[in-house]
């Protein structure tokens, strides 16, 4: 296998891992927020970890991709350290994942509380009469809502005003 191979079967690799991580986040959009975060670090850390193949040419391939091979097939010995690097960079994306939980947080909760004060003037707008009660309090008008003239008798029809 060339470089040019190697290259062309990584990019390939990318591009096949980014559209399983795409489907993934849309197939769990509908989860509760702090279920659905967690799933998708877990995800992207199982498509996207490297582990080493040949140490001595460098060579690199996904970490599920060997592990899974190697007991299959059971040949070669590089499950364990597939293992081991999918648990490592695991543990480092969901620290990394907990720091943005711990910074987002706060910042939710002032942002939230700033959004209540926002609206509290339109609670005290609604706390205005509506229109029965309005009607209800004025002379003109009877318990039924309909318009008295100035003799007292009722309206049926109110002209409108030019």
């Amino acid at each position: 296998m060339t470089e040019q191979d190697y290259l062309l079967a990584w990019g390939a690799y990318a591009v096949a891992a980014l559209g399983c991580l795409l489907v993934w986040c849309r197939m769990t959009r509908w989860m509760w927020r702090w279920l659905r975060e967690p799933l998708r670090v877990l995800v992207a850390v199982l498509l996207l970890t490297p582990t080493i193949v040949d140490p001595a040419k460098e060579l690199f391939a996904p970490a599920i991709a060997i592990t899974a091979l190697d007991m299959l097939f059971k040949v070669g010995n590089n499950a364990w350290r597939a293992v081991a690097d999918l648990a490592i960079y695991g543990a480092i994306a969901f620290a990394v994942w907990l720091a943005f939980c711990a910074l987002r947080w706060p910042l939710e909760r002032w942002w939230q509380g700033r959004r209540t004060a926002a609206t509290a003037p339109q609670v005290a707008e609604e706390d205005e009469p509506t229109l029965r009660e309005l009607m209800s309090r004025d002379e003109r008008y009877d318990e039924v809502g309909t318009r008295m003239d100035a003799q007292g008798e009722r309206r049926l029809r109110i002209e409108p005003r030019l």
